[in-house]
């Protein structure tokens, strides 16, 4: 029964005599029993966390993650707090002891066992595939009945929410599997005449699932009624055809085949064939451990025989803990690597990253293990509890080492555990899991003096420290005896062959030993940092503070000199000698990044030593002034007569200057990810306004595609805070942001909310600029709804507002646009003469990029008028700017609409091959573009005879349709499939 989904026995923690008479029901309504007394559930959001929490299997789920189960992407504002209120009415109902609150969470605990109807039923499916393995089908079926009859209608019923949702789904498709699993043993066991009644309802209830069909065939034959089973394949065939466009599978076509050949094999069940089982694949993922490993002989001798007891116990899990830099990750491969032989089915590894701010996922790292056990991709479920259940069931009869390093908690650790005969699993992690049941724990320590000292010798050569053994030993103890210090500070050694091991002794220093001091946690590895730091000229000190300040992945030297608000050459030379430190890194020529944990220090150090502390706050301020006045020069370059860069924020610190387009584009792509982030990090600061017209200013990175969700992320950001400061002004422009990005993508609903808003603030506090412009998007918005007189009411106000600030760019972009909307009602004439007159304000202009739009609006208006050879030029001038400058989605449309053009001359070939180019790129407009392009190259296709591939198209259009709501393109492609039109 592959596919079944796991539930991992809850924790047994000492029930409380109440806790151990709990009963819970998910297959069905949610429902709680104490003894035989139901208990109260609550509301359907209640229930919602009830379920969501029963089906974690024991594991603590985030408050966070709870938001997403109950309401998805759009939770309401007080979301926190009614998850709170949620749980506090829970555990009145179910007692403390049972849900408890944990790491910012929530889990339930202590359950007795048989206390969940899901986990009973996954018990009693096991039981069942056991039993039939072993021969045993009558007893197979009675466990299977068993299991069926815990359903007691549809899965979660009333419970709301998306992870309600997706749950109910898998759960009924499992059942569905179960059913189909008994079914098939009642014909085995040759009760075919009893099957026939419950497949035939079955069918009905789930008309294009084949197995259930080809069951009723056989079903139909044993008991006699061949025509009957023929008609089912009959049926079935037509209906696949009908609905989805493709012939049946072909084991239904075998047995149709078989039946009609009355092969005396059909008469009587036969054993099932055995597939043949794969070669396992054996991973060997251990990384290679240090070759100057030194010391630790009592830990990897305890270790060791840990992992060496494995053979004949149920699992075998050690949990090394200790302060960071402390050498647990060195000491676990090393041990891990002696202990290979003891493991020949394979090693599995994978770095945890609990100590950083993104931790891996369980399901991801589970997907990774599956993949290197030889489970193909398409064999791989999705959720954490299938895939988790998956992996305990590959490593069952092998004998694999587990490997995880850097682990957050117990809660990441658990669902990564072989749990089988034979296998282990070796844990690092900065927390002593006490909490991991039946580990071995193992408390790591600083190195003794002696092992230090070796540490050191091997790095830095034995020549060296022979003559100056007590000051390697000062060293040492500077370090704190911890690994990764010692390693430091004697790398640093090795690479100075000027320096003696005195000189780096006194670099040390008394201050240095503050590594002694600082015992827990994350302060031994800012501990181990203050090595470099300390030894710091203070300019260096000063920039390695600042610098670390910024959220960006990374940061540019000019960037980076705004910052310390020096001259280039001067912070170049800075910037390269901490990379000389290893306190920063290059990530490429004139670029700079921070290890995480280390901006995390360097951050903590400016918190400290920064004097006086509003340094902070202005080097943050020159680093936004550098951004903004920096895009506001691109734009001006990109859009000469767009007076925007007249009505912004004033900027002190002076940005870079440019002279022509590329280098200007070149910048802003390269910047894009630092620059949101400088964006999203000065929300809710006093920088507030001067990040939400750089955000504006950098709208051109909403339609490249490459940045839309970084963009669309961070404009979110700036109307939550403009919003939560009652900036008007700047929550008007924010979500005039907002609204062109979800206008990129194709959300229109959301689009039309945000313009509509924009306009009101932008109205209200007398911006007249964004007043316009989100005039224009939500004229646009009337465009895609075919509201066209709406839209050009819209237009018209656009034109006006430009009109009155000059803003001669974007009154060209409004009059393509009411061009766009006179086409719409008819007025082929006007829609022409319009996109003419916005063309020739572009060319006047002089800016190719922008004279793009011109082009490519006045070749849908050509089109439209029905003269296509001059819109097919027009639309090949606007494809060369859009590919010159980069813009993706926009060449995807301009190829949609040369597509249309070909199409519209009878050339199908031609007009096919600019729809498969604008799937490739993708488009302005989102799913209800791509909708558009497929139900095109539909037509294409049917018209060159492809008939069945134009099917396709179609009903994938007409999926993005109905998922997005948008109805009279979903009917077109309905009557597009209708039996008719496809004869």
């Amino acid at each position: 029964m592959d596919g079944v989904p796991r539930v991992e026995p809850l924790e047994q923690a000492c029930p409380e005599k109440s806790a151990a008479s709990l009963r819970f029901s998910l297959l069905g309504p949610v429902r709680a029993w104490q003894d035989a007394e139901p208990l109260p559930t609550g509301s359907p959001q209640q229930r919602a966390l009830l379920a969501a929490l029963l089906l974690r299997e024991g594991r603590t789920a985030t408050a966070s993650e709870l938001i997403d189960a109950l309401w998805g992407e759009e939770p309401p504002s007080q979301a926190l707090a009614a998850v709170r209120t949620y749980a506090s009415r829970l555990r009145k109902v179910l007692g403390s002891g049972v849900l408890v609150s944990e790491s910012g969470g929530y889990a339930i605990r202590s359950l007795g066992e048989g206390a969940l109807d899901l986990a009973l039923a996954q018990e009693l499916a096991a039981d069942a595939e056991k039993a039939r393995t072993a021969g045993d089908l009558c007893h197979a079926r009675t466990l299977l009945n068993k299991a069926l009859s815990l359903w007691d209608g549809e899965v979660l019923a009333g419970v709301p929410g998306p992870y309600a949702d997706t749950q109910r789904t898998r759960l009924e498709e499992w059942r569905l599997q179960l059913a189909e699993t008994r079914l098939d043993m009642d014909l085995e066991q040759g009760c075919h005449a009893e099957a026939v009644s419950e497949l035939t309802a079955l069918t009905a209830a789930h008309p294009l699932r084949e197995r259930l069909r080809e069951l009723l065939m056989l079903a139909l034959y044993r008991s006699g009624r061949q025509a009957e089973a023929l008609a089912v394949y009959a049926d079935t065939r037509r209906l696949l055809a009908d609905e989805l466009g493709v012939d049946p599978r072909p084991g239904l076509k075998d047995l149709q085949q078989r039946i009609l050949q009355a092969d005396p094999a059909l008469a009587e069940p036969s054993a099932p064939v055995e597939e043949p089982a794969a070669a396992p694949v054996k991973p060997a993922q251990l990384p290679a451990t240090v070759p100057d490993f030194t010391g630790r002989a009592s830990f990897v001798s305890e270790l060791g025989e840990v992992l060496a007891s494995a053979e004949g116990r149920v699992m075998a899990v050690s949990a090394v803990a200790g302060i960071g830099g402390v050498g647990k990750t060195t000491l676990a491969v090393h041990v891990a690597h002696q202990a290979r032989s003891a493991f020949p089915d394979g090693q599995l590894y994978v770095d945890l990253q609990g100590a950083g701010a993104r931790a891996a996922e369980p399901e991801t790292v589970l997907g990774a293990f599956l993949r290197a056990l030889g489970t193909a991709d398409s064999a791989i479920p999705d959720s954490l509890e299938e895939r988790a259940a998956l992996f305990r069931s590959v490593l069952d009869g092998r004998r694999v080492l587990v490997l995880l390093d850097n682990a957050r908690d117990a809660a990441q650790v658990r669902p990564l555990l072989p749990g089988t005969e034979g296998c282990a699993a070796l844990v690092t992690s900065r927390v002593r899991m006490v909490d991991l049941a039946g580990a071995h724990l193992v408390d790591l320590d600083v190195m003794s003096p002696e092992e230090a000292l070796l540490l050191f010798t091997k790095i830095v050569g034995e020549e060296r420290v022979a003559s100056e053994r007590e000051a390697a030993l000062d060293v040492v103890a500077a370090c704190g005896f911890l690994p990764l210090a010692i390693r430091i500070a004697a790398s640093r050694l090795a690479a100075r062959r000027t320096w003696t091991v005195s000189v780096l002794a006194a670099k040390l220093g008394d201050e240095r030993r503050r590594l002694d001091e600082l015992q827990a946690g994350d302060l031994a590895v800012k501990a181990t940092f203050e090595l470099g730091y300390g030894q710091l000229e203070p300019a260096q000190a000063r920039a390695f503070r600042l610098l670390g300040l910024a959220d960006g992945p990374d940061i540019s030297l000019a960037a980076a000199a705004a910052v310390l608000d020096l001259p280039a050459e001067e912070t170049e030379d800075l910037l390269e000698s901490l990379v000389d430190t290893s306190l920063l890194e290059s990530a490429a020529p004139g670029r700079y990044r921070y290890h995480d944990l280390v901006r995390l220090y360097a951050r903590a150090c400016a918190e400290r030593d920064e004097q006086p502390p509003s340094e902070r706050e202005a080097a943050m301020s020159r680093l936004l002034d550098f951004y903004l006045a920096t895009a506001a020069g691109v734009y001006a370059i990109e859009r000469p007569g767009d007076r925007l860069v007249d009505h912004l924020e004033a900027t002190e610190y002076a940005g870079l200057r440019f002279t022509e387009g590329a280098a200007a584009l070149d910048w802003l792509y390269t910047e894009a990810a630092s620059l949101l982030a400088c964006v999203h990090q000065s929300a809710g600061t006093d920088r507030l306004r001067r990040a939400v017209d750089l955000l504006w200013m950098a709208k051109d990175l909403t339609e490249s595609g490459a940045n839309s969700h970084q963009y669309e992320t961070t404009a979110r950001a700036a109307c939550e805070a403009t919003r939560a400061a009652g900036d008007v002004r700047a929550e008007g422009r924010a979500r005039t942001t907002l609204s062109q990005v979800l206008l990129v993508s194709g959300r229109i609903e959301q689009v039309a909310e945000q313009a509509e808003l924009a306009m009101e603030l932008a109205a209200s506090a007398g911006d007249i600029t964004a007043r316009s412009w989100a005039a224009n998007d939500r004229g646009n918005i009337f465009l895609r709804q075919k509201r066209y007189v709406d839209a050009k009411t819209l237009f018209d106000q656009a034109i006006e507002g430009y009109r009155a600030v000059g803003n001669r760019l974007n009154e060209a972009v409004a009059l393509a646009n009411l061009s766009r909307a006179h086409l719409g009602m008819g007025n082929v004439a006007k829609a022409v003469e319009l996109a003419q007159q916005a063309l020739a304000a572009h060319a006047e202009l002089g800016k190719p990029m922008r004279k793009a739009n011109g082009h490519y609006n006045l070749g849908m208006a050509l089109a439209g008028a029905g003269r296509h050879a001059e819109a097919l030029s027009e639309f090949s001038d606007a494809l060369s700017i859009f590919t010159d400058h980069r813009q993706r989605l926009w060449q995807g449309n301009t190829h949609f609409r040369i597509a249309e053009v070909h199409l519209a001359v009878r050339r199908p070939a031609r007009a096919a091959q600019g729809a498969e180019q604008a799937l490739a790129l993708g488009c302005v407009g989102g799913d209800w573009m791509r909708g558009n392009v497929l139900t095109l190259l539909g037509r294409a296709l049917s018209a060159l005879g492809q008939a069945d591939r134009a099917q396709a198209c179609w009903r994938e259009a007409l999926n993005l349709y109905e998922l997005n709501g948008i109805a009279e393109e979903a009917d077109e492609v309905r009557a597009l499939l209708s039996p008719a039109t496809a004869a």
